[in-house]
């Protein structure tokens, strides 16, 4: 019995180990999509900012209606 709750705590940490890795991919991921998205307002001073938003609503679109 001593040896099934040694490995159950290992395995218990093991868990906790990669849900916390797990989680900092996750805040890392989120950081860097923030850092890559440009940011969406509603200025028409630069055309090629406008061009860059319109070509990519347009491929997402193409994307959204691909049949897998």
């Amino acid at each position: 019995m001593a040896m099934e709750s040694t490995l159950q705590n290992g395995t218990g940490a093991v868990r906790e180990d990669f849900s916390e890795y797990v989680a900092h991919l996750q805040l890392h991921m989120a950081l860097q999509a923030r850092n890559l998205v440009p940011t969406l307002k509603q200025t028409n001073s630069d055309s090629r900012e406008q061009l860059l938003h319109q070509t990519q609503a347009h491929f997402e679109k193409l994307v959204s209606r691909r049949s897998l």
